[in-house]
């Protein structure tokens, strides 16, 4: 998979401390993106599953968090770590420009899957017109910061 960055002890990617995992590439291409460099899935380095793992565990203090580009757009992959990370007992967060329904209706079963080992989601693209510095943890008012343990996720197709 291709990955930007791990960056540890972030306290402004999600509550608490937490060590945050930059994936390339984002098909959304939002105006005002923090990131553009992200875009492009050639960015980046290829690392395995193994080594995104072993990175993120060199730090035993910090949760996770899944951030890009978009972290759904190698969604095999990242399912995969995230399954480790949980098996590890990491709490994820996962930044999305998808929103939570276009996410529960992908058609992707390892966007599905990936969104099943999430604790928290904060979805939807960036809109430069709805930016707002006063809000914690996002950057326009119409994401959404989601507590997957408060609402049913489905893994199979459905509607919110």
């Amino acid at each position: 998979m291709r990955v930007m960055n791990i960056i540890h002890d972030s306290v402004v990617d999600g509550e608490g401390l937490r060590t945050v995992i930059f994936f390339a590439g984002c098909p959304h291409f939002c105006p005002g993106c923090h990131n553009p460099a992200s875009w492009n899935i050639r960015n980046g380095i290829e690392m395995s599953v193994e080594e995104v793992v072993q990175e993120v565990a060199s730090n035993p203090l910090t949760d996770v968090t899944l951030s890009g580009g978009e972290p759904f757009f190698q969604a095999k992959e990242v399912a995969e770590v995230a399954k480790r990370l949980k098996d590890l007992g990491k709490h994820i967060w996962a930044y999305s420009g998808y929103t939570l329904e276009q996410l529960i209706d992908a058609e992707d079963v390892h966007q599905r899957e990936l969104l099943s080992y999430c604790d928290v989601l904060v979805d939807g693209p960036f809109i430069l017109a709805k930016k707002d510095l006063t809000l914690s943890f996002r950057g326009s008012s119409n994401q959404r910061i989601i507590d997957l343990h408060k609402i049913d996720v489905p893994l199979e197709k459905a509607s919110l």
